[in-house]
């Protein structure tokens, strides 16, 4: 291993700069050189530099790592279609090393392909099955694609090797429903007395509470999420002041005359599915995708993106006020455009319409509408409580500000309240472009409100999207397993099992004007 090699093993960058410099002054080795020198770069944060000696090492001599860590550079840069190509590319160049395999499988999951993820994962975890993360990565991916049984194999391993590994105890437990027969509660219960470290414990709580629920002991699910998101709200130090100042922003701006005015001659027609999480999205998802000119492209930062990088606001938030206030300026047909071109490259083919189902983009509905005017959008609504309960329940991504409101209670229904009231508000703006779809009238009487979304988005209906269940597409939301079951009103009225602890919620509905 060249020095350079090993000053970067043991993340001393200074080192490596000094010996890749030396490296890339010889024609022999130049291509060497300016990789690490490109890696260092982007390591610092200057991912554009760092990409810049990188594409000049594969112009030099192209190998499989070289143009997997140019991938995973373009995806720092949003970049998407073309880090596809590029992982494309390292993987066609035979990769012998397991990090380029996971760095390939990485760039394919963040895409959204799961098929592909799991083609790089497997010989990662071959080539070095002792590596956590690449084993969690493998078992994540077999989860997306419908192998419950493999992934919880890969999970258990990684438990053999890391009893307290929180992560892998929380995806175990969402993999299939516990019984009296089958369940990790008692394993969950040794782990969490061991006092694992924060993110750790939090998780584990969360599989233990899923687990509890599962088995109808409501109190002892509540206690533990109650726990978890006690310890987490205060971690993160989440305000609510600072999600109700985005939906200030989109009311206040929206109101005023001029505000993302003008045409947009804009003809493509993506379908939206939008609402809070846990309402039935996925479900929906998976209905609409049943119809042979539909497929998913998978819930896309590509609106938040396009208003971010043309209205230039260096907030270091996606969807703020600030921002917000900027795309009053904004073009709607640019903005139609800027979308397309994000959103294009996650289509998984040419032809026939994308679902577009980032749940939050329900904050967007106005520049939607405005900027693609042949767009279908759906909204899903859920009862009030059992919305509240459910997100309350599931652990989104920790870093994702969408959903820092999830760990408290109130702070949940807080935001269903503004939610309720932008949606109203986005019917008076623009009547009739958006479809409100109750996920207990789908449940209730499926062909019925099937069709009804059908025609909707300007659909001939098809009875495949009866038989949804069977759509082999991966998924990789919190509903994978229910979305592979026929429908089913389990999920109808759940907070009920936990109505002494919800009754603050109740009562803040009540106050609110809130219909339950």
């Amino acid at each position: 291993m060249s020095l350079a090699r090993q000053a970067l093993a043991r993340g001393d960058m200074a080192a490596v700069r000094h010996h890749a410099a030396a490296l890339a002054a010889q024609p022999a080795s130049a291509a060497e050189g300016r990789f690490l020198l490109g890696i260092a770069d982007a390591s610092e944060g200057r991912v554009s530099a760092g990409l810049g000696h990188v594409e000049a090492a594969i112009a030099i001599a192209p190998t499989a790592e070289y143009l997997a860590q140019q991938a995973r550079l373009l995806i720092l840069l949003r970049r998407d279609g073309e880090a596809r190509s590029a992982a494309l590319a390292a993987e066609a160049m035979g990769p012998d090393d397991a990090l380029t395999f996971d760095t390939i499988g990485n760039i394919h999951a963040r895409l959204g392909d799961h098929q592909a993820a799991l083609r790089a994962f497997e010989p990662a975890v071959a080539l070095d099955g002792g590596k956590i993360e690449y084993r969690y990565n493998l078992a994540m991916a077999l989860g997306f694609v419908g192998r419950t049984a493999d992934a919880a194999a890969q999970h258990e391993a990684i438990l053999a090797q890391s009893p307290a590994n929180g992560r892998a105890h929380y995806a175990l437990s969402g993999l299939a429903k516990a019984s009296r027969a089958a369940n990790h509660i008692d394993r969950l219960e040794a782990v969490l007395a061991r006092q694992p470290g924060a993110d750790d414990a939090l998780r584990i709580r969360y599989a233990l509470a899923k687990e509890y629920e599962d088995l109808g002991e409501a109190a002892a699910a509540f206690r533990h999420l109650d726990a978890a998101n006690t310890a987490h709200k205060a971690r993160i130090g989440y305000d609510f002041a600072g999600d109700a100042a985005i939906f200030d922003a989109l009311e206040a701006g929206f109101r005023r005359p001029g505000f993302f005015a003008g045409a947009s001659a804009r003809t493509d027609a993506p379908i939206f599915i939008t609402g809070m999480p846990r309402t039935g999205t996925t479900l929906v998802d998976r209905i609409l995708s049943s119809h042979p000119g539909v497929h998913s492209a998978g819930e896309l930062q590509a609106m938040p993106l396009a208003i971010k990088q043309l209205g230039g606001t260096k907030s270091r938030f996606v969807t703020d006020p600030e921002t917000i206030a900027a795309s009053a300026a904004l073009s709607p047909d640019a903005v139609g455009a800027a979308y397309m071109a994000h959103a294009s490259q996650h289509r998984r083919r040419a032809d026939g319409r994308f679902i577009d189902k980032l749940p939050a983009n329900f904050l967007y509905i106005g520049h939607i509408a405005r900027a693609l005017p042949r767009a279908s959008i759906v909204c899903l609504r859920r009862h009030p409580m059992d919305t509240v309960w459910s997100n309350y329940k599931n652990l989104f991504a920790t870093t994702s500000a969408y959903y820092a409101y999830s760990h408290d209670l109130l702070d949940t229904a807080r935001y269903y309240a503004r939610f309720d009231r932008l949606m109203a508000f986005w019917e008076g703006l623009v009547p009739g472009r958006v479809l409100q779809l109750q996920y207990e009238d789908l449940v209730t009487n499926q062909e019925a409100e099937s069709r009804r979304l059908f025609a909707h988005c300007g659909l001939e209906w098809t009875d495949a999207a009866l038989d949804f269940h069977t759509n082999s597409a991966a998924v990789a939301t919190p509903s994978a397993a229910q979305v592979r079951r026929p429908m089913y009103r389990d999920s109808v009225a759940r907070w009920r099992a936990h109505e002494a602890a919800l009754a603050p919620v109740q009562a803040f509905f009540a106050e609110a004007g809130i219909a339950l």
